[in-house]
């Protein structure tokens, strides 16, 4: 005989199966048009929560903050469907319908909203009410409605990959950017562990707000500039690349922290801000230039350092001699070397707009610094191997930056020992980060090892262990080697 307590697991247990059911069809209906209602919501929180918990994210999950924050959003979905089953039965359809409600406003409040997302919107608190009304049975029927959401689920992502390769198939229709195929060297050509000179696309890093990259046809995506200007202008991604020079530089997310990998050094093609300026004339009252992004992500700079050169800004349309990927930022971005990622500028640039101070940016809403944040500089140990030349010797090799200056040197020291330079590879640019060598003879033990670089503006790197929230990281990277 069943227990009042034996009845609640049950009907919690088919709550959050009939949660995994109406996850599955709303996201497959919102993927037929390449939407996805989990990103959709995993970006409305991204937008919303307590900035503590968004740092917090990235430092657990790393380059994995989109997975986790998806799969927060379904185990979210998920936890509130089985807590409506605990709840009274004559509460439990209208509480689900609540829920429904909540998510389909979250999905039209996005500018990237599309008709099937809130369709899926709409499918998804259906479904969730009639399930409510007549939860499945037992285990099995848990377990049947279950596998039903997980296989939607997957139909979902064979849609939106499919979609995905429809993108990248039309970015790869565009052909060679610049001059392709022109490898630089720097002189520390095949160090053991090094990074690469020039870093892929498919391992620069990726960080922004938006869990999945918007979907833009180049054939009809035109960037507008306009606002406080003389000349509004309307551009195509023809006129951009006809007009774009090739440069190096590194590009460093914010929350790069001593020693770790959201760095990347590349080729890039783009137009000159100043120039797209003289063509537009910016009014006197004019201070600001308002990058902003498909998705409606906003960050600004300020004009006069961009026409002044002070701030060597570009509208970037490719990466080592291709297209920018839809994950960089497709079709446009905009670039200022020398400061962090999500100060720089949008990516997916729907316009450019010229105004006045009252302008308030994404990140200075959510709490960071109203200031520009310039990259620190900064020096990372690649690998520590056995020294290849000379028996009983260990080869240590990394890169340092320091943009938009450039690296004068970069110092390594074993222990409390005294600073030793270390050997520099040739400077693409300086705003491009130096590889770096050097050899060490260490006796027997362990030894710890620290890394700094100095800039060619005097500044040396900063050793305090500090975390990127809301002014950017500093400390030394450190590691450890057994000999």
């Amino acid at each position: 005989m069943r227990t009042d307590q034996d009845r609640t697991r049950g009907g919690v247990l088919g709550a959050a199966a009939v949660g995994v059911a109406a996850l599955g069809v709303g996201e497959a209906i919102a993927a037929v048009r390449g939407g996805s209602l989990i990103d959709t919501v995993g970006r409305v929180l991204i937008d919303t929560v307590p900035i503590g918990v968004v740092e917090a994210t990235v430092a657990l999950s790393g380059r994995h903050d989109k997975a986790a924050t998806r799969a927060g959003v379904g185990a979210g979905v998920v936890a509130a469907t089985a807590g409506i089953g605990a709840l009274p039965e004559r509460t439990r359809v209208p509480a689900a319908v609540a829920v429904g409600a909540v998510a389909g406003a979250l999905a039209t409040r996005q500018p990237t909203r599309s008709v099937s997302t809130m369709a899926g919107a709409v499918a998804a608190s259906g479904m969730l009410a009639a399930g409510l009304r007549r939860r499945p049975r037992g285990a099995l029927g848990a377990l049947r409605w279950s596998l039903a959401g997980a296989g939607l689920l997957a139909v979902a992502q064979t849609l939106q990959k499919d979609h995905d390769r429809k993108q990248d198939k039309a970015i790869r229709r565009l052909g060679a950017l610049g001059k392709a195929g022109v490898a630089p060297e720097d002189g520390l050509e095949g160090e053991a562990g090094l990074s690469a000179l020039m870093t892929p696309a498919h391992k620069m890093y990726v960080a922004d707000v938006s869990l999945r990259a918007p979907r833009i046809d180049p054939s009809r995506w035109r960037l507008s500039v306009k606002g406080m200007v003389a000349h509004t202008l309307r551009l195509s991604l023809a006129d951009l690349i006809a007009d774009a020079v090739e440069f190096d530089a590194v590009l460093v997310c914010v929350h790069n922290r001593a020693g770790e990998g959201r760095a990347g050094n590349a080729r890039w093609l783009g137009v000159p801000l100043t120039d797209l300026l003289k063509h537009a004339i910016p009014d006197s009252g004019a201070t600001r230039l308002v990058t902003r992004a498909i998705d409606g992500y906003t960050i600004s700079l300020p004009l006069d350092e961009l026409r002044s050169g002070a701030l060597p800004g570009y509208l970037v349309v490719g990466m080592n001699g291709e297209p920018l990927t839809a994950a960089h930022g497709f079709p446009a971005r905009v670039f200022v070397p020398g400061l962090y990622g999500q100060y720089t500028g949008a990516k997916w640039l729907t316009e450019l707009e010229l105004t006045d101070d009252s302008h308030s940016d994404y990140w200075v809403r959510r709490g960071w610094t109203p200031e520009l944040l310039r990259v620190h500089p900064h020096a990372r140990i690649d690998s520590t191997l056995p020294g290849r030349e000379i028996a009983g010797t260990t080869s240590i090799a990394g890169v340092a930056w320091a943009p938009p200056h450039g690296v004068e040197s970069v110092e390594l020291r074993v222990g409390q020992e005294d600073w030793q330079p270390v050997e520099l590879g040739a400077e693409l640019s300086p705003s491009s980060w130096r590889r770096w060598r050097t050899t060490l003879k260490l006796p027997a033990g362990a030894h710890t090892l620290q890394v700094r670089a100095i800039s060619r503006s005097g500044r040396t790197q900063d050793g305090v262990d500090r975390p990127p929230f809301p002014v950017g990281p500093t400390g030394f990277h450190t590691v450890t080697v057994d000999v």
